[in-house]
């Protein structure tokens, strides 16, 4: 592929290069080597690595964070608190935990028998990160397959493909020896060859349905191993006339549009109460008005290009399909002062008179349009956020803790708010369902997917 051009203002923002197989092969063999030495290294070392790795990338952020805003669009602001906010609290969260999710599951004594389970590692995990937050994307994999006492080959999108070299250099710089985390460019049928040769131990991917199914049939054909699959979502959320009205606009615009409303569990889909509906809509139009369009490298700015021409594209289609079927736009043209630096600037859109014939209520989005659907009920709102064929999160949004929680078990989803979007909690399992996905990243579940199960049956006495 070309060398990444900056969606800021279609420019060559880096130059890159992909490796051809037997490079990539020779990355895998030493993977493998290294791996061996690190599965014998004591928990507590591999612990104080990945501590270390936090402290050797907080050396570089400005450097790093500009790169990822060069690379994605995304402003420098959020770069920086994607590491500062989320990517330390999950790698200590993970840390912490590490020495209880790995521990050995001890069966009772039974007639000079000793059993136990033990967790051994997988070996080489072979990590392909999205683009959209580079560095959570990849620390939900490599993190713990580091701890679990595996090595790791990064895969990260064209897109941020330096992602994976700012990884493998924090690692590098914190001590780790070298192979134990390596950036591995490829292209898709590069990938897809080296998943044939059986090297790896676990496969993740973060990324569209499509690509989903055309990673698990390439593991699959050669393979008998774990696959985990984070794909694509059209997060709803259901707002009642009982909830916290500023609290909930506040956060649902907040929902809809950071990171140019590029995020796997971001809202794409709001339904409310038509005791509510007139006024929600107006105060989330009021708000969403607020927001500061342009340059990502500027301060001030809240909403930066979208990651490419192509993606902004695929936003306006849905809008013009919206507004075709009979939706209405909320946000006047011209409201935000577009800029033509590249095809990629796009502003937020709320629309209304939306219902589920349309796109941009059934398919993902990804970009910075939303729609606000009126309901009579909330068993009508529960019925519309699960038609669908995604189901990563979804939102209740309620002063009443109780019927909220009631609420959650009728909705199809990996994870369910109260109050609360677009947040991973690193304690709790990341998982979807649907067409969202398959397996799981983050909590204590999240080490049994870059580990194996192993028996020990002893006869101690007789």
């Amino acid at each position: 592929m070309p060398d990444i051009l900056s969606p800021i203002d279609g420019r060559v923002a880096y130059g890159y290069a992909e490796l051809p197989f037997e490079a990539a092969l020779a990355k895998i063999e030493r993977a493998e080597t290294v791996q061996r030495s690190w599965a014998q290294t004591p928990l507590p070392q591999r612990i104080a690595l990945c501590q270390r790795m936090l402290e050797s990338y907080r050396a570089r952020l400005p450097e790093y964070s500009e790169q990822i805003t060069r690379m994605m669009g995304k402003p420098v602001g959020q770069a920086r608190g994607e590491f500062e906010r989320s990517m330390c609290e999950r790698v200590n969260h993970l840390c912490s935990i590490a020495e209880a999710a790995l521990a050995d599951d001890v069966l009772p004594e039974k007639a000079g028998l000793r059993r136990f389970i033990r967790r051994e590692p997988v070996g080489v995990v072979l990590d392909i990160a999205a683009w959209n937050y580079p560095l959570l994307i990849a620390v939900n994999v490599v993190v713990p397959a580091v701890l679990a006492g595996n090595a790791v080959l990064l895969k990260h999108a064209h897109q941020t493909a330096l992602v994976a070299d700012q990884f493998e250099q924090a690692f590098l710089a914190a001590g780790a020896p070298a192979g134990l985390v390596q950036a591995l460019p490829v292209d898709h049928a590069t990938a897809a060859q080296l998943m044939g040769t059986r090297r790896f131990g676990y496969v993740a991917f973060t990324g569209s349905v499509r690509g989903g199914h055309e990673v698990y049939r390439a593991v699959a054909q050669d393979n008998f191993i774990g696959v985990g699959l984070e794909l694509g979502g059209k997060d709803p959320a259901l707002v009642l006339p009982d909830c916290d009205f500023d609290f909930t606009v506040d956060n649902l615009v907040d929902g809809a549009f950071y990171n140019s409303g590029q995020s796997c569990c971001g809202i794409e889909r709001i339904y409310v109460h038509e005791d509510l509906h007139d006024r929600f809509v107006e105060a989330y139009v009021e708000l969403t008005k607020k927001y500061v369009l342009g340059d990502p490298m500027r301060d001030g700015v809240g909403l930066g290009p979208m990651v490419n021409a192509a993606a902004a594209e695929h936003v306006r289609a849905q809008n013009r399909d919206a507004v075709t079927r009979g939706a209405r736009a909320l946000v006047a043209d011209g409201h935000f002062a577009v800029p033509e630096l590249s095809p990629c600037y796009l502003a937020p859109q709320v629309f209304d008179h939306v219902d589920h014939s349309m796109a941009l209520m059934r398919e993902e989005t990804f970009g910075p349009s939303i729609g606000i659907m009126r309901i009579r009920d909330e068993a009508e709102g529960v019925r519309l956020m699960n038609d669908s064929h995604y189901g990563l999160t979804a939102s209740i949004w309620t002063r009443d803790a109780e019927r909220g929680a009631a609420l959650a078990t009728q909705v199809e989803a990996g994870t369910v708010f109260l109050n609360r979007c677009d947040y991973l909690d690193p304690a709790m399992a990341w998982t979807g369902v649907k067409d969202s996905g398959h397996g799981v990243s983050l909590s204590t579940l999240g080490f049994d997917q870059v580990t194996r199960p192993k028996n020990f049956h002893l006869r101690v006495s007789w």
